[in-house]
């Protein structure tokens, strides 16, 4: 294969990515916390000599967006949602984690889990105690849980130092190089954040890049028989 198709090939190779990623995007878009995410491209150039430059794509970089999502009310004493830069941090057996999917419940040791039933972490890094026989819990807009009026922990607010280190790991849960904390960011108790993925436009999206796959499969299709005729031609 010449230059053009291998140029054309890894085109296609990070269309498809992206068509992957599309699609997870769409899958999730009512999932509570998702964050969206986009397939970044790089361009590598060559000299070759007296010839024209060798341009290759890449796609496999890929991007998260942290844009704000819509908060939905559901009373839950222990539904949170974020408002403003930051994540929760929860205690996974593959270390810390962050996330924005703030549906927490009490468990059986007492102790504040995400769906998953791995610990929330406080401001300290140390798993959220969740007060036993407490007739009320109210959570403050830093993150103060309250029992009974008596302050009993913090919940901690997170992001990462460097937003560029942020990588998705595994359905909602997110990890960094480093975190410090979001001083900006405020907690809405019986609030949880819906997904800030806008499926209208992902679809259009999709069709874009589908659009794109096509027009780039039509250059192999043509470039092959390109070729073939000439092997024909020079056979004669």
């Amino acid at each position: 294969m010449e230059t053009p198709g291998y140029t054309t090939l890894t085109r296609q190779s990070g269309l498809m990515r992206e068509m992957q990623v599309i699609a997870h995007n769409i899958a999730n878009a009512s999932t509570i916390g998702f964050r969206r995410e986009g397939v970044v491209f790089s361009e590598f150039v060559a000299r070759l000599g007296d010839e024209p430059s060798l341009s290759m794509a890449d796609g496999n970089a890929r991007m998260v967006d942290l844009g704000q999502a819509g908060l939905s009310q559901t009373g839950g004493t222990y539904d949170l949602g974020i408002q403003g830069e930051g994540f929760f941090l929860i205690a996974t057996p593959e270390g810390e984690r962050l996330t924005r999917a703030g549906s927490f419940t009490p468990s059986s040791e007492g102790v504040l889990v995400n769906p998953d039933g791995h610990a929330v972490l406080d401001a300290g890094g140390a798993p959220v105690a969740v007060p036993v026989g407490a007739r009320t819990v109210a959570i403050s807009s830093d993150g103060t849980m309250s029992a009974d009026g008596t302050p009993v922990a913090q919940i901690g607010l997170w992001q990462p130092a460097d937003p560029l280190s942020l990588r998705h790991q595994a359905g909602t849960l997110f990890s960094a190089d480093a975190l410090e904390p979001a001083e900006a960011a405020v907690i809405r108790q019986g609030f949880v954040e819906e997904s800030n993925v806008e499926p209208i436009a992902e679809i259009a999206r999709m069709i874009e890049v589908q659009r794109a796959y096509e027009m780039g499969q039509k250059f192999l299709d043509a470039e092959d028989q390109r070729q073939r005729g000439v092997i024909q031609t020079l056979g004669r």
